[in-house]
């Protein structure tokens, strides 16, 4: 923890917040090492009261003792922060960004800064249970890296990959995953009340099932379709349902979703921030 540089996030969002909590609880590195920025002083209390670390509305101020950046910003935001960072940060400082869409090229150019690693994260690393994709530019020293693994092993899984052009589907499939896992279980939970279950038992039953489905999987080690085969009887209820939903398109509509969102990330990595008419809303 001594040898971690102080690390400053720049948007103390959902994820950031994930990353502060993460590399507190596993003491990667102390509080009074990592200062956030943002336009919100009431974000910041928020953060100073549950964690203990620094906070200012300045983001020039923030990063200039930095050895690592955090760019944690919308999309929509990303090109104002560059612009005020530009030349800002030290130049042997280490950014890494979180911004789905932004290329490495696009933020060394904006920043004048070379060494930027660009990591696509998901949500459940707020509980160390996350999986992060990345990958660094060629300037990223050895030190560096190692530093990096520390960081998103604090979160959950990594996997680094030396083509960014992952990043992108990364974004569709594991950063914008769980918001398909969860649409899911809103689906089941809600034809379980239809059945006549209550609500809270529905819940109970629902979740369960994906957790041990999950662990079940995990431990098997089987392919996916021969667990499926498992508890799928002939001319049973599994069949029945399973029938249902490949008639329903299901492996389509899921499919064409996460197409969908790999486009959006490639979208907003050409700086097109909003979304287009058939999309807005969605």
């Amino acid at each position: 923890m001594s040898n971690t540089p102080s690390i400053s996030i720049i948007g103390p969002g959902v994820m950031a917040e994930a990353v502060i909590g993460g590399l507190i609880r596993n003491q990667v590195t102390s509080p009074a090492k990592i200062t956030a920025a943002g336009p919100r002083q009431e974000r910041g209390d928020e953060l100073i009261d549950r964690y203990g670390v620094h906070f200012t509305t300045d983001n020039a101020a923030a990063v200039k003792e930095a050895g690592i950046v955090v760019l944690a910003v919308k999309p929509q935001r990303l090109e104002g922060v560059l612009s005020g960072l530009r030349e800002k940060i030290a130049s042997d400082a280490l950014v890494l960004s979180i911004v789905a869409g932004a290329s490495i090229k696009t933020i060394s150019q904006a920043l004048a800064h070379s060494s930027v690693v660009r990591v696509m994260p998901n949500t459940p690393a707020q509980i160390g249970q996350g999986i992060s994709v990345w990958t660094a530019s060629p300037s990223v020293t050895a030190e560096q890296l190692d530093l990096v693994r520390s960081i998103l092993t604090a979160l959950g899984q990594e996997i680094f990959v030396e083509d960014e052009n992952l990043l992108d589907m990364a974004t569709a499939l594991s950063g914008t995953g769980p918001a398909y896992v969860f649409l899911f279980m809103e689906a089941l939970i809600d034809a379980g009340v239809h059945l006549g279950f209550p609500r809270r038992i529905s819940e109970q039953l629902v979740m369960q099932t994906v957790r041990g489905s999950v662990e079940y999987y995990d431990q098997k080690k089987g392919h996916p379709a021969q667990l499926r085969n498992e508890v799928t009887s002939p001319g049973g209820t599994s069949a029945a349902a399973l029938y249902y939903l490949e008639k329903a398109g299901f492996r389509t509509a899921l499919s064409r979703a996460i197409w969908a969102a790999y486009e959006r990330s490639q979208e907003l990595g050409r700086g097109k921030t909003s979304a287009p008419p058939e999309k807005q809303g969605s």
